[in-house]
C-alpha cells in the first residue's frame, strides 16, 4: 500500500512541475503578489523645519537671548543661551503650567495672610477672599502679581516649598536641563536660576496651551475684588501694544535679573518665541522687537 501511495504522490508532483514550466515557457507569469501595506500613523503630518533668516541677526544688549521656531523648536538665534542666571517673573510661565497640570482650573482659592508676604507688585488680596484659579492665573500672567503667585502655589502644592518641587519636576519633564526654581514668583533667592534656552522651552509649552496663551495675549482687563471694588489691569508686556504681531508672553524684572522678556509673535505663517535676559529698561523692548522682526518680517514660504 505504501509504495503505491508514494508513486501516486511523485506523479502528482511531476505533473505540477510540468504545468509550471509550461506556463513560464509560454510567456506566462504567476499573478503578482499585492504590495504589502505599510502601516502609517493616523493624521501624521510632516515635521515643519523652520529656515533661519538669510540676513544676519541684529545686535542685542541683553546678556542672554534666544529665538526659536514654535512649531519645530528649531533654534534660529542664540547668545549665551545656556548661561544660568536669574530670570525674575518670566518663571511664572512655569508656575502657570503647574497650575494647569493640577486640573480643576475653576477651583475656588481662599486667600490667606501668608500669601501677601512678598514685595513688590502685589494685587493686595485680603485674607478670606475667594477667587477661582482661572482668574488668579490670568492676573498672574497679565499683571505679574507676586501675592497671587504665592496663593496659587500654596493652593496647588500645599506650601511654597512643595510647589517649587512641582516646578522643578515640570521643568525636568519639558527638558529644561539648567534650571532650579525655589519660589513661584521669581523674586531673588540664592540658588534659583534658569537659562534663555530653558525659558524658551517653557514658553513653547505655554504657547501650546490655549488658556495660558489667551491670558498672555490679554492687553488689559478689569479685575473685580470680592467687596465689589475693581482694578484696571494692564499687561506689563509693552510689545503687545507696539508690535502688531506680538501675541504674548511674560515680563520679568529684578535687580539681579535685570530687564527680562519672553515674548511670542506670529506673522506670514510663522510663529516664534524670543527670550532676552539681563537687558536694560529701554533695550529690553528694542532687543525683543528687533529679534521678532528679524525672525518674522520676511516673505512666507514653505520653509
Amino acid at each position: 500500500m505504501m509504495p503505491r501511495m508514494s508513486r501516486f504522490l511523485c506523479a502528482r508532483l511531476l505533473a505540477l512541475a510540468f504545468t509550471g514550466a509550461l506556463i513560464t515557457s509560454c510567456g506566462g507569469n504567476p499573478p503578482p503578489r499585492p504590495p504589502r501595506a505599510i502601516p502609517t500613523a493616523a493624521g501624521l503630518q510632516p515635521v515643519h523645519i523652520a529656515a533661519v533668516p538669510k540676513n544676519a541677526p541684529p545686535p542685542v544688549v541683553a546678556q542672554s537671548a534666544i529665538v526659536i521656531d514654535v512649531v519645530s523648536g528649531r533654534v534660529l538665534y542664540a547668545k549665551n543661551a545656556d548661561v544660568p542666571r536669574a530670570v525674575a517673573s518670566t518663571q511664572k510661565i512655569v508656575t502657570a503650567l503647574c497650575v494647569l497640570d493640577a486640573g480643576d482650573i475653576d477651583k475656588p482659592v481662599t486667600i490667606q495672610s501668608i500669601d501677601g508676604a512678598c514685595e513688590p507688585t502685589n494685587l493686595n488680596l485680603k485674607p478670606g477672599e475667594v477667587y477661582p484659579r482661572r482668574e488668579l492665573t490670568k492676573v498672574l500672567m497679565v499683571k505679574s502679581a507676586n501675592d497671587v503667585a504665592r496663593a496659587l502655589a500654596r493652593d496647588v502644592g500645599g506650601s511654597q516649598e512643595s510647589f517649587a518641587v512641582l516646578m522643578n519636576q515640570k521643568a525636568a519633564s519639558l527638558g529644561m536641563r539648567n534650571s532650579n526654581f525655589i519660589n513661584p514668583n521669581g523674586l531673588p533667592n540664592p540658588g534659583q536660576y534658569s537659562t534663555a534656552r530653558d525659558m524658551a522651552i517653557a514658553a513653547r509649552a505655554a504657547y501650546r496651551s490655549p488658556l495660558i496663551r489667551s491670558f498672555t495675549a490679554t492687553k488689559s482687563f478689569t479685575f473685580r475684588f470680592n467687596d465689589g471694588r475693581t482694578r484696571f489691569i494692564e499687561n506689563t508686556n509693552r510689545l503687545l501694544k507696539t508690535v502688531p504681531y506680538c501675541d504674548g508672553l511674560k515680563t520679568g524684572t529684578t535687580n539681579a535679573a535685570g530687564r527680562c522678556l519672553v515674548c511670542s509673535g506670529s506673522l506670514n505663517g510663522r510663529s516664534v518665541i524670543v527670550v532676552v535676559l539681563k537687558s536694560t529698561t529701554p533695550n529690553v523692548w528694542k532687543d525683543s522687537g528687533k529679534l521678532l522682526a528679524w525672525a518674522l518680517e520676511r516673505p512666507a514660504s514653505g520653509s
